[in-house]
């Protein structure tokens, strides 16, 4: 049994390398797509560190690509499948993960007084496929701040 164990073990790092591997590629080709459609590429893998978990640890964000299209400034998550056999891939952008990121975007705008530019978050879907041409698509505006920004309650007590 241990040995089965151990077999079992030892065949889920191919697969986490690949996914890697697979993830790797798609923010290369979501690069030359976003250039293609003339955006100009800022900066690739922005990692900051954006607060603390409720368990006390340091929470890192990181945003896939932060590019400019025309004044806007897009920070782009992407998102690449080998096939959509059970979902689009931007269904993988949860709220947590948009949350993330738009914290992340927050520091980075901070950081580089960017804090009065127009702004954006932007997915790139990939579909990799097993034969041909990959299936890529810009989903502009996929979400907002406003999703995030905290309300007070303003009534009187009933």
């Amino acid at each position: 049994m241990a040995e089965n164990l151990s077999i079992i073990n030892s065949n889920k790092r191919p697969a986490v390398r690949s996914s890697i591997l697979v993830g790797e590629k798609g923010e290369r080709m979501a690069a030359e797509f976003l250039e293609k459609s003339g955006y100009r590429i800022v900066l690739a893998n922005f990692k900051v560190p954006v607060g603390r978990n409720s368990n006390g640890a340091e929470v890192t964000g990181e945003i896939d690509l932060i590019a400019l299209d025309g004044d806007t400034l897009c920070f782009v998550e992407v998102k690449t499948r080998v096939a959509n056999d059970f979902a689009e891939p931007s269904a993988a952008v949860t709220l947590r993960k948009q949350r993330q990121i738009t914290r992340t975007a927050k520091v980075y705008r901070r950081i580089f007084e960017l804090t009065e530019m127009q702004y954006r978050y932007d997915v790139v879907s990939i579909v990799l496929g097993h034969f041909g041409e990959p299936s890529i698509e810009l989903l502009k505006a996929f979400w907002n701040d406003q999703k995030f920004v905290k309300r007070t309650w303003n009534h009187e007590i009933w």
